[in-house]
């Protein structure tokens, strides 16, 4: 009975979480959508006016339009390119929940921010209520792979191995898997998808696992770049399988 209402509260807590970051990506997605295609409008307006006028423009216009153009870059509109752009959101179903993710994993690229009121305001209540619901589901996830840890640990206890070798043999093992799972493995990924180097793949790995998230490097946001339709939602799951198992070595 006790193991079938844990197996209850752990589906409870998976549905509950998913949910969570369904509802704040629909949310996010909502507020941010129109007051950035806005955006990517003036950017483009002020592109225009700058081709047309740029063979007599004054250093302070100049000085303007530079200014203008680095705050576009800045919220993360590119004025590169023709008119199509504009339909092309940052804040599109799957970067916004990809957005919800670092959020309450406290990776925070800072590539995606909410520029709007609303947008901020729920930003801090979503990210209040979600960062320990986070902690709480990385702990369950943890907890369920430490018991594959403990029958790995039976299992070699019958065949005859002391306990310390056990907890060492156990302690590798998770260590070798994890890295190769998490690490080495995303990163030929990342080389393929992203045309990162190597080297790159790694380093955004574990920048992003170990949620410093400098925001230097971030999947599928290259302009130019075709990539697959569920490509950040996967690579989000693998965020959190990826901490879920940093927490589970830092336990160990």
């Amino acid at each position: 009975k006790a193991m079938c209402s844990g197996k209850l509260q752990t589906g409870l807590l998976v549905v509950g979480y998913f949910v969570y970051l369904l509802v704040g990506a629909a949310v996010f997605q909502a507020l941010e959508r129109t007051a950035e295609k806005q955006e990517k409008m003036a950017a483009a307006q002020m592109k225009e006016a700058f081709l047309q006028n740029f063979t007599h423009l004054t250093v302070a216009e100049m000085e303007q339009f530079m200014k203008n153009l680095t705050e576009a870059i800045q919220n993360g509109v590119y004025p590169v390119g023709n008119e199509s752009q504009i339909e092309d959101s940052n804040w599109d179903f799957s970067n916004s929940f990809f957005f919800a993710g670092t959020v309450v994993s406290t990776i925070g690229y800072g590539t995606l921010h909410p520029k709007t009121a609303g947008g901020q305001i729920f930003c801090v209540f979503f990210a209040l209520f979600g960062i320990p619901l986070n902690i709480v589901f990385l702990h369950h996830v943890g907890k369920m792979l430490s018991l594959l840890c403990k029958k790995l640990g039976k299992f070699l206890h019958e065949k005859g191995m002391r306990k310390k070798k056990i907890k060492c043999m156990t302690l590798f093992f998770f260590l070798a898997t994890g890295i190769l799972v998490f690490l080495c493995l995303p990163s030929v990924f990342f080389q393929i998808t992203e045309g990162w180097s190597y080297s790159e793949g790694i380093y955004f790995a574990f920048i992003t696992l170990s949620t410093i998230g400098f925001g230097d490097y971030v999947v599928g946001k290259q302009p130019g770049r075709n990539y697959f339709s569920y490509y950040r939602t996967l690579v989000a799951i693998w965020i959190l399988f990826g901490l879920a198992w940093i927490a589970l070595l830092f336990n160990l």
